[in-house]
């Protein structure tokens, strides 16, 4: 062990590596993939034009009710685990409904299961230590539908986790201050407008590989219902991802938890400073 792990307890430093593993390199393109025996990309191409233009507002609609279930109260046992299983089991479900009505039911399917891994990615996020009830931890819960909008083709220092957070932290910022004076009053309110269109911009590249998986082949219900089980499993890792960061930048301080994420996603990077 040399001087800078020294200042990091060893399972420490193996919950940040996993962490950075799954954010820095995310697999639902790949995973929706294996579903449905085709390339996501080749989905992407295929779908009907107006449909693959309506994924941003569909990605907008979906995170505005992700915002609300992200304000709203949890139950009341606050010590429970996260229950990761059961929220698979309501998207699997709400995917199968999806699929039974086809790829132009998507945008009322999609703010149902976005509000349910909202519910999910919030107990995730309490399960790590994060006061679900503070308007900072219900955006950071917010900031995952970025996180896991990325793919392994972007790049790093514009889409990687910390480029992320950084480009959120202003609409981030400026929702927080606005829900802890006002609370949740979408219309009209420009701090929120802003935080949803941040977000959706990037969930709306998950929203489009979702759709591509939806119609390559058309898969009906029990092929939409595997969809969202995916879909859900990746967004519960970056949570979780997520709040171990966050736990850890409380614990040891920002600086020395990036600093060795950085050396964990690019050491050579990390070996320059």
């Amino acid at each position: 062990m040399n001087d800078i792990d020294a200042n990091m307890a060893p399972e420490d430093l193996e919950r940040l590596k996993w962490a950075t593993q799954h954010l820095e390199h995310p697999s639902l393109a790949a995973r929706l993939t294996s579903i449905v025996g085709t390339p996501i990309e080749i989905g992407i191409k295929l779908l009907p034009r107006p449909v693959y233009k309506s994924a941003r507002s569909i990605a907008n609609l979906a995170i505005s009710k992700a915002l609300r279930a992200a304000v709203s109260p949890l139950r009341h046992d606050e010590e429970a685990d996260p229950r990761n299983h059961y929220y698979r089991v309501l998207a699997a479900g709400s995917g199968a409904l999806g699929g039974l009505f086809g790829l132009y039911a998507l945008p009322v399917e999609f703010g149902l299961s976005t509000t349910i891994m909202m519910r999910s990615i919030a107990e995730i996020a309490r399960a790590e230590g994060e006061d679900i009830h503070s308007p900072e931890a219900q955006m950071a819960c917010m900031e995952v539908f970025a996180l896991g909008g990325q793919s392994e083709e972007d790049d790093a220092a514009d889409t990687g986790y910390y480029g992320i957070r950084l480009a959120l932290a202003w609409p981030v910022t400026h929702a927080s201050h606005y829900i802890a004076r006002h609370g949740l009053v979408m219309d009209g309110a420009p701090a929120l407008v802003n935080l949803v269109s941040a977000v959706g911009s990037r969930f709306g590249v998950a929203v489009s590989q979702k759709m591509a998986a939806m119609i390559v082949p058309v898969i009906g219900a029990a092929g939409a219902a595997a969809v969202n089980l995916v879909f859900m499993s990746h967004y519960q890792e970056m949570a979780r991802g997520h709040f171990v960061v966050r736990g850890l930048e409380r614990k040891y301080g920002p600086e020395l938890v990036k600093e060795h994420y950085e050396r964990f996603c690019c050491p050579d990077k990390a070996q320059t400073r």
